[in-house]
């Protein structure tokens, strides 16, 4: 059984002290890749370090909303300087997207996610996209920016018809932690239905704990965990998701396999 953490944060400072041995416990159970997504410029350099120094993870650039500044713009020219000069390792952009729980102006946000947008098109790259209270607002945006590649809604909570309307756009739902949580009714009972073919798993380590596990950093080997409770919600083997998983994240990001 092989296993792609599609959304983990690795170059987070919490994991400095013990990577070797959670990149070692993740492989051991099966985990073969990674995608560090980056959250602005202050880690960019670090994803594409922990990249070139570990075949098995990949990356992305980006500027997540919750992390954003209003000179974002001074940094515009260094992502596309990045960007221009990537290896194939760099296979997204992001993490970036709208969250419309946080204090960062709507109208900011908005306009950084406009700009990554027409990053996706012009470097032909999906996007990871983060989603949080403004699912219809992100659905326009995204029907109206055109992006030949696609990409996926990280940590996907919605309904079965808010995950088909991603599915008809083309995008994947990133499946992570919250479904092990029996009170998320909602989305366990849409994962049990979603086309297997637009899943992928994603531990978002160090955060969204799995149930059982909150209080502890959360790390990529925990996947197996999200992927035992996929396969019971879905009535399916763990063998036939897990095949099927591989292919969907390798897909995306145009990895061979």
């Amino acid at each position: 059984m092989t296993l792609f953490d599609s959304h983990c944060h690795l170059d987070f400072p919490l994991f400095e002290t013990d990577f070797s041995h959670i990149l070692q416990s993740a492989q051991h159970v099966g985990v073969k890749r990674f995608l560090v997504p980056s959250v602005g410029p202050e880690n960019w350099s670090r994803v594409a370090e922990l990249s070139s120094q570990h075949p098995e993870i990949y990356y992305a650039l980006g500027l997540h909303p919750y992390f954003l500044k209003a000179d974002y713009t001074l940094y515009q020219t260094q992502l596309m300087a990045r960007l221009d000069a990537r290896p194939t390792r760099c296979v997204a952009i992001g993490e970036c997207g709208l969250d419309f729980a946080i204090k960062v102006a709507p109208a900011l946000q908005e306009e950084a996610l406009q700009w990554q947008f027409e990053l996706a098109r012009q470097y032909g790259l999906p996007v990871i996209l983060h989603c949080r209270k403004a699912h219809n607002r992100l659905i326009q945006m995204v029907k109206a920016a055109n992006l030949p590649k696609g990409g996926v809604l990280h940590a996907f909570s919605g309904s079965y018809e808010q995950g088909m309307e991603w599915v008809r756009l083309g995008f994947s739902l990133g499946i992570g932690g919250t479904i092990t949580y029996p009170r998320a009714n909602k989305t366990r009972q849409a994962v049990a239905k979603l086309p297997l073919e637009h899943l992928l798993l994603e531990t978002d380590a160090p955060d969204m704990p799995l149930n059982g596990y909150q209080g502890v950093v959360n790390t990529p080997s925990q996947i197996v965990n999200i992927l035992t409770i996929l396969c019971e919600l879905r009535n399916q083997t763990k063998q036939t998701v897990a095949s099927q998983l591989w292919k969907n994240s390798n897909s995306l990001f145009s990895i061979c396999e």
